[in-house]
């Protein structure tokens, strides 16, 4: 039997395919703003613009970067959330400020209902690193000397409520020991006094100059906080393999849209960035130092935020963790 097709069904199928033909002309604007919620010349900076270099020549778009550092990333990531939802405006930031920051009192948006999550970039993971001012060479030497010597042993972190701060706090729990926190304004001046042996150990995220330092053997790594083991230290444990799965943490970075951007942006630039993220030439950079690309589903990606925010939300409660 011919299959008849009637007019009002005509219409209504010339009519879908013609907004499905309006709404793909509409996904990509032909400028988009990329904030970078860090300063430039960083590690987060510098895969920032690699990404956008990629993304711009898959969309066909002009991708403008702009640094709006500040406030452990609040300051651009709030640029963000009060930008218009048209798909020209996104941010690349770690989540932490996302997750810590309200529960301290000092975000200006909802990270659950201000941003819309657009994809996972990578992680960066964690180093606890022991410095010339202690001979120890492993975790388990430094919690004994901390259960020794309660609040002999200083921990340095890139600031109050920082992630390592939060996973200082995980650990001092686990092991139940008393370590000092000594907070940092950032890790530029934290990085100089661990050389100088000014405390015992600091957290800081993965990166070149890091690297460098343990390659001359001047700062030792005890630990990583990371899903798995780095390429570049594989006899380093993860807090996970040191019986510390709490404490094993990482920075996540990730790209953001601000709330109510249409759904089919999100997921056009979700498709883009995975694609950007598989090339070889984008996760040798990445790599390189020391981060390791992620990717995924946007939802997968909002779950883990709103996870990851529950779990901050406890230990800044339970830790008695206030804003600097």
């Amino acid at each position: 039997m011919p299959l008849t097709v009637r007019p009002r069904s005509l219409a209504a199928a010339l009519g879908l395919v013609l907004l499905s033909a309006t709404a793909s002309a509409q996904v990509v604007p032909k400028t988009i703003r990329l904030v970078v919620a860090y300063p430039s010349g960083g590690v987060s900076d510098v895969v920032a613009r690699a990404l956008a270099d990629k993304l711009a020549a898959q969309l066909g778009s002009t991708l403008v970067v702009e640094n709006k550092a500040g406030a452990s990333g609040t300051i651009g990531m709030d640029a963000v959330a009060k930008a218009a939802p048209d798909g020209a405006t996104l941010g690349f930031s770690a989540i932490s400020p996302l997750v810590l920051n309200p529960h301290l009192g000092r975000s200006p948006f909802d990270p659950l209902k201000d941003i819309a999550p657009v994809a996972s970039v990578m992680y960066s993971p964690v180093l606890l690193m022991a410095t010339p001012a202690t001979g120890t060479r492993d975790l388990r030497s430094l919690l004994d000397d901390a259960r020794a010597r309660p609040g002999a042993v200083r921990w340095a972190t890139s600031g109050q409520a920082s992630l390592g701060h939060i996973v200082l706090e995980e650990l001092r729990s686990a092991a139940k020991v008393d370590i000092t926190h000594i907070p940092y304004k950032g890790g530029g001046q934290q990085l100089n006094d661990a050389l100088g042996g000014q405390f015992e150990v600091l957290s800081t995220n993965a990166g070149p100059t890091v690297s460098a330092q343990i390659q001359a053997g001047k700062l030792r790594p005890l630990a990583v906080g990371a899903p798995a083991r780095l390429e570049s230290l594989p006899k380093v444990a993860t807090l996970a393999e040191l019986g510390f799965p709490a404490a094993n943490l990482s920075s996540q970075f990730g790209v953001f849209a601000p709330a109510g951007t249409p759904a089919i942006l999100i997921e056009k630039y979700n498709v883009e960035i995975n694609k950007a993220l598989a090339s070889p030439d984008l996760r040798a950079k990445l790599l390189a130092t020391d981060n390791v690309p992620t990717g995924g589903k946007a939802d997968a990606f909002a779950a883990e935020i709103a996870s990851e925010y529950e779990n901050n939300g406890r230990i800044v409660k339970a830790a008695g963790i206030k804003a600097d």
